[in-house]
């Protein structure tokens, strides 16, 4: 069973910067609060929640495991200069970015405040070789599944075989998937519908009204119908693929290493061999 909130982030004790204070509405701090987030659990044989937070932050899996040292982790990986870029344009239509995305990214790189909701990370949440080690580490191998975005989009295809898997390593029962309707796609991309309505979107007061006023599924459905609307996302810049390239192959071939496996669907949108260059030449 999934917690009332999905993403509560309580492990990863966020604190937000002023300029994000409103980008997300909900960061879980309190223990008694988490705990209730688990009230109607009852008797089901699994519970959990999905803060992508988890896998960035450094202390999150030590916390994890002082409570919960029988858990099983759960790690989706996307290609990460798609999912840096996928990032920048969810920022974007939000209002919470202005820059275009190659200069997005170097304002970043360099920002000396790093956070969870302190600063974008574009670049260090694809850090994924460093992020699982700890996870190994401490839960072992056996209680550490990693699929890819991939696996998940095959779902919207009627492919199930992904949520078996995922349902045998939690030690669920996955008879019943055929009652589970798999092909509704959730956070597919959309633009914004106007330049005033990403400026809108990304005003404090504005946020502050939406998130005091406004139930989550409110909140959602006024966004999706006022303020985006369907299109297909813009090229990337190939000066931030390429330098984003570069800076992750050396972490792709950790990764692979760590898992003795190769993974070429995290490398398929940067070119095949990212020069060093390519990579100083902005970051220095």
């Amino acid at each position: 069973m999934p917690s009332d909130i999905k993403e509560p982030h309580y492990f990863a004790q966020v604190r937000p910067s002023r300029a994000q204070r409103y980008a997300s509405p909900v960061f879980i701090s309190d223990r008694d609060a988490y705990l209730r987030l688990f009230r109607s659990a009852g008797s089901y044989r699994a519970i959990g929640e999905a803060s992508p937070s988890y896998l960035w932050c450094p202390e999150a899996p030590e916390r994890i495991h002082a409570v919960a040292p029988e858990a099983r982790i759960v790690i989706t990986l996307r290609d990460p200069v798609e999912r840096a870029y996928s990032h920048y344009l969810m920022d974007y239509r939000e209002g919470m970015q202005h820059l275009p995305f190659h200069e997005a990214l170097q304002a970043d790189w360099r920002s000396r405040e790093k956070g969870w909701a302190v600063s974008q990370l574009y670049v260090e949440l694809g850090f994924y070789a460093r992020q699982i080690e700890r996870y190994l580490r401490l839960f072992g191998a056996e209680r550490v599944h990693v699929l890819l975005y991939e696996d998940i989009r095959r779902l919207a295809h009627g492919d199930r075989r992904v949520l078996a898997d995922i349902l045998r390593f939690l030690d669920v029962d996955p008879r019943g998937l055929e009652l589970i309707d798999t092909s509704q796609v959730e956070n597919g991309f959309a633009a914004p519908r106007a330049e005033w309505a990403r400026r809108l979107a990304g005003a404090q007061w504005a946020r502050w009204v939406g998130n005091t006023f406004l139930s989550k599924r409110a909140g959602i459905s006024v966004f999706n119908r006022f303020f985006v609307k369907s299109g297909a996302p813009p090229p990337m810049d190939p000066r931030a693929r390429d330098w984003l390239g570069a800076i992750f192959d050396p972490e792709m071939t950790a990764l692979e290493r760590l898992l003795g496996r190769e993974f070429p669907e995290l490398r398929r949108t940067w070119p095949a061999h990212p020069t060093a260059e390519a990579c100083a030449a902005d970051a220095g």
